[in-house]
């Protein structure tokens, strides 16, 4: 029986063609038929559509002069550009006059807090010999090209109006720390640092301190 059916799959069918035969033939083509990729989903899309979502894109300038062209194509007409500047001037010149008067959201990083708004105004309620070390020095600089023979005198005089000036400052950044502390107890400004900020403003003119100053010589703070 199994003789019989051995020979029944190896025998030819009517084309000639054994079972055994198509089985081999099969599993040459399975192997050799190349895997098949997994679809995107949707066509990819022609350069030219592509280009015409993307726009197109400039070539790059070939000269100096072509980049300078292309520089000012891009900031527009000269009237866009003159409006664009006194745009650009006019919230600059409002911003400093309200840094000029002292408003707190467009002060610098070094005059905000009330602590340096209370060491402005004591600094500005009083006269200090630190005012005169800017026009000291004009003076000394001038005096020197026009009178170089008493240059040792004039050296002298600096020299004793600095050390004056000095110990000024020391006493007037300790008194105003204290009257700080004594304000706002809780203040985080160190004795240093506010003392030092007090010496830079009043060693400066007032009408070139900033911000303006809100007290005049003798008003009570």
């Amino acid at each position: 029986m199994k003789l019989l059916r051995r020979g029944s799959q190896d025998e030819p069918d009517e084309t000639g063609v054994s079972q055994n035969d198509e089985d081999a033939v099969e599993e040459s083509s399975t192997a050799a038929r190349p895997a098949q990729t997994a679809k995107k989903g949707k066509p990819t899309p022609k350069r030219r559509d592509a280009e015409g979502r993307r726009g197109p894109v400039a070539p790059a300038p070939q000269t100096s002069k072509e980049a300078r062209a292309r520089r000012r194509s891009n900031r527009g007409t000269k009237e866009e550009r003159k409006e664009a500047g006194a745009e650009r001037r006019a919230v600059m010149s409002d911003r400093r006059s309200r840094m000029m008067a002292g408003e707190e959201a467009f002060l610098l990083p070094r005059d905000k807090g009330p602590a340096r708004g209370y060491t402005r105004d004591l600094v500005d309620s009083r006269r200090h010999l630190l005012g005169l070390f800017m026009p000291m020095a004009i003076v000394l600089v001038l005096a020197l090209f026009l009178a170089p023979g008493i240059q040792a005198v004039l050296s002298l005089v600096m020299l004793v109006f600095i050390v004056f000036m000095a110990i000024e400052g020391i006493v007037m950044a300790r008194q105003i720390y204290n009257k700080v502390l004594a304000r706002y107890p809780d203040t985080t400004e160190r004795p240093i640092s506010l003392g030092w900020y007090a010496f830079v403003r009043a060693s400066q003119l007032r009408r070139m301190r900033a911000p303006r100053p809100r007290l005049s010589p003798g008003d009570p703070v």
